[in-house]
């Protein structure tokens, strides 16, 4: 599994780049909106920071046409060579919307996926990611690891190219269960990734460590 930082916060991503593995940053109407800060001035200072990485970013336009246009706005203004994905919605306007993109050479990554089946038609339909959201799904009763195992395992038996990028979630151990699942890919908040590669017990052993070779290890260095 590969994760992405789920965050437009500049000082958040920077501490997550400097040590933690990601491959990229997802964003959202809403963690642009909680920067308050216009996307023209944010999406730059993102795709500066990230490098060759993925920037997934979510389109507000609701008319497949204005999806295109709003797509290739943002690829031209941030400039070819960032790894840029438009986020989109499958909707009936976003179904439509996938080959208008896929046309023009952008990569799609379809979002608000909440059953198997939306995430099999956005597959079939030539997405690069699809990316249901895992606490949506147990809000509404329904099972969300149950549900992403089903879509991982029906693009793995149908041959289909389009990855599994896990969203939405709230707990260590979402993410957790969502690696048994053979899902490609995590997008996950800045409190969580923290969380994840941290345990009481790492810290202990290492202190420990410490006090016992410190007047032993006498090379300089």
């Amino acid at each position: 599994m590969i994760f992405l930082a789920d965050s437009a916060n500049i000082e958040e991503l920077e501490k997550l780049f400097d040590y933690f593995p990601l491959e990229g940053v997802t964003t959202s109407p809403a963690s642009i909106a909680n920067e308050k800060r216009p996307i023209s001035k944010l999406l730059p200072d993102i795709a500066s920071l990230i490098g060759d990485k993925m920037l997934h970013v979510h389109l507000i336009s609701n008319n497949a046409e204005r999806m295109l246009d709003e797509a290739v706005k943002y690829r031209e203004y941030m400039g070819e060579s960032v790894n840029f994905y438009a986020t989109i919605p499958v909707t009936k306007e976003g179904y439509r919307a996938i080959p208008l993109l896929k046309r023009k050479g952008i990569k799609v990554t379809a979002t608000a996926v909440y059953t198997h089946l939306q995430a099999i038609a956005a597959a079939r339909a030539g997405v690069n990611f699809v990316a249901p959201l895992i606490s949506r799904f147990d809000n509404i009763s329904s099972h969300g690891i149950e549900v992403i195992q089903n879509i991982v395992k029906s693009i793995t038996d149908y041959k289909m190219p389009t990855k599994v990028l896990g969203t939405s979630f709230k707990t260590v151990d979402q993410v957790h269960r969502v690696t048994l699942t053979g899902c490609y890919a995590a997008t996950v908040s800045y409190e969580i990734l923290e969380k994840l590669i941290s345990h009481p017990l790492t810290d202990m052993i290492t202190k420990e460590a410490i006090l016992e070779g410190k007047n032993f290890y006498d090379i300089s260095f």
